[in-house]
């Protein structure tokens, strides 16, 4: 197959040592792209896709209908996007303990810091709204990172983290040592980890996707959600139709930022996964 592409301006100009290999001409019509594409076989008619300004060439798929399935349960008023944060770096994340959705682990020093930097990430970026946790850590980081809006925070229950039960609070050294079963269950086969018949994974997948319809169905185009590393993991999964045997399929770091754009009908393309240039360096994003 052949392609061209008929642009409007900017003129594209190659180092005179390099020929291109399909002529860009500019197109009578602003505003718009054209990409022309046929096979190479002669007689066969050339097919040609118009896209709006606001695409850019740069290998970006251009729609996503059907790749997943709709987690609004109806048609949305407009296309989304939604930028979730896991919470900065808490007490009990620096002393290796098990959080869970106990409410007794804080926002460190670094923790707060790290949510600032996610504040200067995004000091560019319009949220119309943001959602979080009501657990404190996560709570704290919303708060920072939501500073000076006029919009106030909206706490929804269904971002908790998950429930972990006798193993909250502990150390994981002393959870591995008193409760060896249950302990490396929850770490090698979350899926199957169960406590008096519960199995906490399920739960957290019904609350991702109560959480994403209430998300979804708010009015406005772009939200920020502030949350925990296991509903972040569920949220995700349950945006890309995984279950909980792939909880573990990906990770996120404390301050670390994805990102899902979602259409009309509800369904969730991921943009971003665990972006952490922000930790690093003075990064402010645009997306």
């Amino acid at each position: 197959m052949s392609c061209g592409a008929i642009l409007t301006t900017p003129y594209f100009s190659f180092p005179s040592n390099i020929v291109p290999r399909h002529k860009l001409v500019p197109a009578t019509t602003s505003n718009n792209y054209v990409i022309r594409c046929s096979t190479s076989s002669p007689g066969i008619p050339v097919t040609t896709e118009r896209h709006r300004n606001d695409t850019l060439l740069t290998g970006g798929a251009f729609d996503f209908e059907k790749a997943t399935t709709s987690l609004a349960k109806k048609v949305l008023d407009s296309p989304k996007k939604v930028t979730i944060v896991r919470h900065g770096l808490s007490t009990w994340n620096e002393e290796s303990r098990v959080q869970g959705s106990s409410n007794l682990s804080m926002l460190s020093e670094k923790g707060a810091m790290q949510a600032e930097r996610c504040k200067m990430a995004l000091s560019d970026m319009h949220f119309d709204q943001c959602f979080s946790s009501p657990i404190s850590r996560a709570k704290m980081t919303a708060e920072i990172i939501w500073q000076g809006k006029e919009e106030p925070l909206l706490f929804l229950d269904s971002l908790k983290e998950a429930h972990l039960y006798f193993l909250e609070g502990m150390k994981n050294e002393d959870a591995k040592r008193i409760y060896p079963k249950e302990y490396t269950t929850w770490r090698e086969d979350p899926s199957n980890f169960c406590v008096d018949g519960v199995y906490p994974l399920q739960k957290l997948w019904e609350r991702a996707h109560e959480a994403w319809e209430e998300i979804l169905l708010t009015p406005g185009e772009h939200f920020l959600v502030v949350t925990h590393k296991s509903i972040l993991r569920a949220l995700i999964c349950t945006a890309l139709g995984l279950g909980p045997e792939r909880f573990r399929s990906v990770d996120i770091n404390n301050g670390g930022l994805c990102v899902f754009k979602f259409n009309k009908g509800g369904e969730a393309m991921l943009h971003s996964l665990n972006m952490t240039a922000h930790m690093y360096t003075d990064h402010v994003y645009h997306y």
